[in-house]
């Protein structure tokens, strides 16, 4: 079999942003995604809001713009994972998202305090403000996937093996 039976010249390249939003994996992003967002209200509005009236004023001021953070940070993916969702069931077109996009901009966080100030947060809180740096992280280098026009095909040529075989057996022959 050759190179030219098993590609199809002259074939689109898969956009990987059309499929991923219609599959599993997509499916579960965007379950993990919208739990994480559940678990971190529920904690900075039931026990992290306990945590922070004990704490010295240093320290909740520390709290208080991580917590920020934190939500700006979920925030984001939210709007994301839903943009990508209305896509997958059809609600909006791929185009129609991409314009979208400005409203919706995942930004690389500040990161102001310092580990010190880190450290004396609660743990529960550290424990979150982690899981959405993570799951930040993968959605921006999904949206970079996403985004990246796709790569030309490649057209095959000659094979410079084959050639440099070819004149080899020319050589050695015994015509």
């Amino acid at each position: 079999m050759s190179e030219p039976d098993v590609i199809e010249l002259g074939a689109d390249p898969i956009r990987f942003g059309r499929t991923f939003v219609n599959s599993e994996a997509f499916r579960t992003l965007f379950q993990e995604g919208m739990e994480l967002i559940e678990e971190s209200a529920a904690y900075l509005d039931g026990p992290g809001r306990e945590d922070s009236r004990g704490m010295p004023r240093d320290t909740s001021l520390v709290y208080a713009s991580e917590s920020m953070r934190l939500t700006t940070r979920l925030m984001q993916i939210a709007s994301w994972l839903l943009l990508q969702r209305a896509v997958a069931e059809g609600e909006i077109t791929a185009d129609q998202a991409n314009l979208e996009k400005n409203r919706v901009r995942l930004t690389l966080p500040e990161t102001p305090t310092t580990i010190a100030e880190f450290e004396t947060l609660p743990e529960r809180l550290k424990d979150l403000i982690g899981l959405a740096a993570r799951l930040h992280a993968r959605i921006l280098h999904l949206e970079k996937l996403m985004s990246e026009p796709p790569a030309a095909p490649v057209v095959a040529g000659s094979n410079p093996v084959t050639a440099q075989l070819g004149l080899l057996e020319k050589a050695f022959s015994r015509e």
